[in-house]
């Protein structure tokens, strides 16, 4: 019997992306397996960022950006006519490096883009905003301050609130750029331990600058240098029997 592959959560295609006529990625094609945390790893100006941000056509906000390739999410094609973009990003929700928490109350922040999306029922926001604090290891913490401003929480409670935020528009990929730059170690671990819960419901590509991160929290990673995919493959066979030599120096920390 013929066995047919599911389709992978994300397919990328020979993706090219230029800022002018200076090309960031060149040919990057790989794909992310369902219910699969991929690292992005590399040095500062590898392409890392541009990747991500390619992915739910985040870059096009720049006029500066050309793309070329293609990626499917779920077999459907991200660039084209036919793709909704707003609708695309809240698919592909994406955390940045630094927390964006609105100065507004804790409830406000979580509950607008439901409300934007029409979610009027106070019922259904109470249930999305407690499993979304749940999922980003914040329910217990915050659960008696809903009405406090979200700008009184601690750096790392307002990236996980970010993550909550971005959980409530019950996303199929999350994007995150450098979650953890800024945080402490605690802080760390309960969104590494978040991202092995996520999984279970959906997709997760994360660029990170910590190798150590990168070895301990994804499935997959990928090495990118000067814009190009060195290498891709499972987390720990990239960190112990590299491929590719340009890839064992960095992991190794002779460079980056």
């Amino acid at each position: 019997m013929e066995h047919h592959p599911e389709t992978p959560k994300l397919k990328i295609e020979g993706l090219n992306v230029w800022i002018g006529t200076t090309p960031v990625l060149t040919s990057v094609t790989f794909d992310v397996p369902e219910h699969t945390i991929l690292s992005l790893i590399g040095p500062a100006r590898s392409g890392k960022t541009t990747l991500l941000r390619a992915l739910n056509r985040l870059n096009e906000l720049n006029v500066a950006f050309r793309t070329a390739g293609q990626v499917y999410l779920s077999g459907q094609p991200v660039y084209g006519n036919g793709m909704d973009v707003a609708s695309l990003r809240r698919r592909l929700g994406m955390v940045f490096s630094t927390p964006t928490p609105l100065p507004m109350s804790v409830w406000d922040n979580l509950t607008l883009g439901p409300r934007l999306k029409a979610v009027q029922s106070r019922t259904e926001l109470e249930r999305l905003v407690e499993s979304s604090l749940k999922a980003a290891f914040l329910w217990d913490e915050v659960k008696d301050r809903l009405r406090e401003s979200a700008l009184k929480l601690s750096g790392g409670q307002q990236q996980r609130l970010c993550l909550a935020r971005t959980l409530m528009l019950e996303p199929e990929v999350l994007l995150l750029d450098e979650p953890c730059s800024g945080l402490d170690p605690i802080s760390t671990a309960k969104i590494e331990e978040a991202l092995q819960e996520l999984k279970r419901i959906l997709t997760v590509v994360l660029v990170t600058n910590n190798v150590k991160q990168a070895a301990r929290a994804s499935d997959l990673t990928g090495f990118l240098l000067m814009g190009e995919l060195v290498e891709l493959n499972d987390t720990e066979e990239l960190f112990t029997t590299p491929q590719d030599p340009r890839t064992a120096d960095y992991v190794s920390g002779r460079f980056g």
